[in-house]
C-alpha cells in the first residue's frame, strides 16, 4: 500500500477581504464615514447579526447560489463590523477574530493537524471518535480558563448550573432544542417520540382549558410557550431540526398564499375583498398542484 499524500494548504490571497475591511474603516471614520454606521454599536449591531444568519440559512434552503452568496457577504459584515468597533476600542481587530478560530480548529482537530502542522498526513477517526475527541479538548481548555482565572484573580470560577451551557442568546426554538438535549444527557427525558405527542395532547387542552375558562393573556401565553416546547421536543426525537422544518412550513404558506393572490388578481378581485370560501378553495387548490 502506498503512503498517504502529505497535504499543504496553499497561500491565500484575499484582496476582497482586504477591502471589504477597508470599506468598513472608511465607514467608521468620524470625519468622512456615514452617520449611520458611526452611530452603532455591539449592541445596536446584535439583533442584524441574528436577522442576518437567519436569512443565510433561509438562502440555503431556497437553492439559489446568488441568494446564498450575498447573504454570507452580509454576515460577514457583521463580523467585520463588529471587528471594527472593537478594534477602536483597542480590544482586538479582525486578524485576531481570525486568528483566535484559526488556533481553535487547528487545536480541536489534533487528528488532521497533528502536532500543529498542516504539513502531515491525517490521523483517521470515526466520527464518534472524532466527537468524542472534541469533548475531551472542551473540557481540557475549561480547565485551563478555570486555572488561568484562578491565578490571575485569586477567586475560583463560579461553579455554573447544569443548563448555563446553553446560550441565552440562542433563538427560542434553538435554545429549547438544546436545552432538552443538555437535559437528556443526565436521564431527563422520554425515550418514546409517542410519549412527547401524548404529552403534546396533554398541552393542547391545557391550552384550550384556559381558553374556556377566559384565562388572562398571560396564562395563554404561558400554555402557549408549553405547547411550542413540547412541539420542539417531539422534533428532536424525531431527529428532525424544528428551525428548518418551521422554516419549510413558512416557505409552503407562502408559496400557497401566493397561489391565491396570483389567482385572485388575474380575476381582477382584491385579496381583501374575496371571501374565506373562496381563499380556502384555492388554498386546496394549491395543494392539489403540489404547492
Amino acid at each position: 500500500m502506498s503512503e498517504r499524500p502529505v497535504v499543504t494548504l496553499p497561500e491565500f490571497q484575499v484582496p476582497a477581504l482586504q477591502q471589504l475591511l477597508q470599506v468598513m474603516a472608511r465607514l467608521r471614520d468620524p470625519e468622512q464615514g456615514c452617520e449611520w454606521d458611526l452611530a452603532q454599536t455591539p449592541q445596536t449591531l446584535a439583533p442584524y447579526t441574528l436577522e442576518e444568519a437567519y436569512e443565510v440559512v433561509e438562502a440555503v434552503a431556497s437553492g439559489s447560489p446568488a441568494e446564498w452568496r450575498d447573504e454570507l457577504g452580509d454576515l460577514l459584515l457583521q463580523v467585520v463590523f463588529q471587528a471594527q468597533l472593537a478594534s477602536e476600542q483597542g480590544l482586538f481587530d479582525f486578524d485576531a477574530v481570525s486568528a483566535a478560530i484559526v488556533d481553535k480548529l487547528i487545536r480541536r482537530h489534533p487528528h488532521i493537524f497533528r502536532d500543529g502542522r498542516l504539513d502531515l498526513p491525517r490521523q483517521t477517526l470515526s466520527a464518534d471518535q472524532v466527537a468524542a475527541q472534541w469533548q475531551d479538548i472542551k473540557a481540557q481548555e475549561k480547565a485551563l480558563r478555570a486555572a488561568t482565572h484562578l491565578a490571575e484573580t485569586g477567586r475560583a470560577l463560579p461553579e455554573p448550573a447544569f443548563l448555563d451551557k446553553v446560550g441565552a442568546g440562542l433563538p427560542p426554538l434553538l435554545r429549547a432544542e438544546k436545552l432538552q438535549a443538555r437535559a437528556s444527557e443526565v436521564g431527563y427525558d422520554w425515550h418514546d417520540p409517542r410519549a412527547v405527542i401524548a404529552k403534546l395532547r396533554e398541552e393542547l387542552d391545557e391550552l384550550e382549558q384556559a381558553l374556556d375558562q377566559q384565562a388572562p393573556a398571560s396564562a395563554l401565553q404561558d400554555e402557549l410557550g408549553d405547547l411550542l416546547f413540547c412541539c420542539v421536543n417531539i422534533g428532536r426525537h424525531l431527529r428532525i431540526d424544528s428551525e428548518q422544518a418551521l422554516l419549510g412550513c413558512i416557505a409552503k404558506f407562502r408559496r400557497r398564499f401566493g397561489h391565491i393572490e396570483t389567482v385572485l388578481k388575474a380575476k381582477g378581485v382584491p385579496l381583501a375583498e374575496a371571501s374565506l370560501d373562496d381563499k380556502e378553495a384555492l388554498w386546496q387548490e394549491a395543494k392539489r398542484l403540489g404547492l
